[in-house]
């Protein structure tokens, strides 16, 4: 049994070392017969497993470089759909800077508040917090027993409603729409109701 693999191991290593002579020179052919002569048929066969093994290995880490390669992609397309909503929301931004700016500027400047309705952005009502020495044509305050501050002046409600979805955008959560009739503030329902 010994001498049948003996023999199957040279064929084989004569086999593959007439695959491997074709690309040798005959000195390096040479020097790898010597070596073959000296490995036992037990280390041959070690080798041969090894190959095998090592074949398998690279099989296995290329589709593990598939697989990397693919997750790679899927970031890189998440990250760009990132990016796309990130400028998507600057450019809300700057339509909502834009609409703050003309509601102080075009709308609330053109606009006499002590003539007929008009309709306000209220941003707060604080007990403690005096903002009344800014002199913004577009921010309002009134003091009662809290001081209210408002910003925007719009004769239209749905502009209104409109410009308070941006203020809200912006941060502030709690902006809602207050009326005034002849610069009286009144309740939005009489507003809203008389002009129906």
């Amino acid at each position: 049994m010994k001498r049948l693999v003996t023999l199957f191991a040279i064929t084989l290593a004569v086999l593959v070392s007439f695959d491997g002579m074709a690309q040798m020179s005959k000195k390096e052919a040479k020097e790898w017969k010597k070596r073959l002569k000296k490995t036992s048929p037990e280390s041959f066969k070690n080798m041969i497993d090894e190959n095998k093994s090592m074949k398998s290995q690279v099989s296995s880490l290329r589709s593990e470089l598939n697989s990397v390669d693919d997750q790679l992609a899927a970031k890189d397309e998440q990250v760009n759909q990132y990016a796309a909503q990130a400028a998507d929301l600057r450019d809300q931004l700057a339509k909502a800077n834009a609409k703050a700016n003309n509601a102080g500027s075009g709308a609330g400047g053109n606009i006499n508040e002590n003539v007929g309705v008009v309709f306000k952005v209220q941003i707060g009502a604080y007990k403690e917090i005096d903002l009344s020495d800014d002199n913004s044509k577009s921010f309002g305050s009134e003091k009662s027993d809290l001081n209210k501050y408002t910003i925007g002046v719009f004769k239209d409600y749905w502009e209104a409603d409109t410009f308070k979805k941006y203020i809200r955008e912006m941060g502030v959560k709690d902006a809602w729409i207050v009326s005034y009739r002849d610069g009286q503030r009144v309740d939005i329902k009489e507003v809203l109701e008389g002009k129906s």
